[in-house]
Formats: structure tokens, sequence, C-alpha cells
């Protein structure tokens, strides 16, 4: 897999399937309940931050397919 991170994403940034997979999590321990409100808003806001991120992943993902079609058009 390569190293590159969407555009406009901080170059640490973590993999689409690192995100995905700790959004699992968040949403899993929120669905569970138990957790404090102040605990809920902080889940709640790392959750908006990694959907974030794996919406740049495929807005990437897109433009790169997207490029991909066009220079094979051209050709």
């Amino acid at each position: 897999m390569s190293d590159a991170t969407p555009t406009g994403a901080p170059t640490d940034a973590p993999t689409y399937e690192e995100a995905r997979e700790e959004l699992v999590e968040v949403v899993r321990t929120l669905e569970a309940g138990g957790t404090t409100l102040e605990e809920s808003l902080a889940l709640w806001e790392r959750g908006e931050a990694l959907a974030k991120v794996c919406q740049a992943w495929l807005d990437g993902a897109r433009t790169r397919l997207d490029e991909a079609i066009g220079a094979e058009d051209a050709d």
C-alpha cells in the first residue's frame, strides 16, 4: 500500500483502514452506552474527525480514478 495521504489531510493522518476501524469502535462504544456525557461528546467529536479522514481518502481515490480514466480516454 502507498504511504500517500489524501489531498488536504495531515501527513500524520491514519490510513483509510485505520480510521474506519477506529470509527467502528467509537460507534460501538457509543451504542453500548454507559459513558458519561463528557465521554460521549468526546467520542462523538472523534467519530466526526475520523469520518472526515475516511471521506478525504474516498474523495482522493475518486479523483485518482477519474484521472486514470481520463488519461486512458485521452490515449
